[in-house]
C-alpha cells in the first residue's frame, strides 16, 4: 500500500462552513479515488493521541480544543504519488500563502482552521490510516 495512499481529515470548521462536498468533489477531481470514508467526532483521547507529536508546542492545547469542536470527514485517497500529489492539492499551511486553486486557499479560515489535514509520509499514511479506519472499511 505504501506509496500510493494517503490519509485526509476535513476538519470541524471547513464541515460548519458547508465545505465537505466541495473539499471531497476537489479531491476527486484531483485523479484521487475515494477508497475509505467516514464522517465521525473526535474524542478529546483520540484528538490527544492523533496529534501527540505537537504535545509540547504551544498550538497543541488549542488543536485539540478545535479538533473536537465538531464532526470531521476522514478519508483514505489512493492514487500513484498519493503524498506528495495530496499536499500539493491542500497547498501551505497559511492559507493566506496557499497557491490558488488548492484546498487551503479555498476553504481555509487560518493555519490552525486550515479546512483539511494531510498526512506528511508514506509512513504516516498508514499509521493514520489505521487510527481511523479498520482493514475492512477500507475497498482498495
Amino acid at each position: 500500500m505504501s506509496g500510493n495512499i494517503t490519509f485526509t481529515m476535513i476538519k470541524p470548521m471547513a464541515m460548519r462552513n458547508g465545505a465537505g462536498g466541495a473539499i471531497l468533489k476537489m479531491i476527486q477531481d484531483g485523479g484521487f479515488e475515494i477508497i475509505a470514508l467516514k464522517m465521525k467526532q473526535m474524542s478529546k483521547s483520540d484528538a490527544e493521541e492523533f496529534y501527540g507529536i505537537h504535545k509540547d508546542k504551544p498550538f497543541y492545547e488549542n488543536l485539540v480544543e478545535f479538533m473536537t469542536s465538531g464532526p470531521i470527514i476522514a478519508a483514505v485517497l489512493k492514487k500513484d504519488n498519493a503524498v506528495e500529489d495530496y499536499r500539493k492539492l491542500l497547498g501551505s499551511t497559511n492559507p493566506e500563502t496557499a497557491e490558488e486553486g488548492t484546498i487551503r486557499r479555498a476553504f481555509a479560515t487560518n493555519m490552525t482552521m486550515n479546512a483539511a489535514h494531510g498526512s506528511d509520509s508514506d509512513e504516516n499514511a498508514i499509521i493514520e490510516t489505521k487510527f481511523h479506519f479498520k482493514d475492512d472499511e477500507i475497498f482498495n
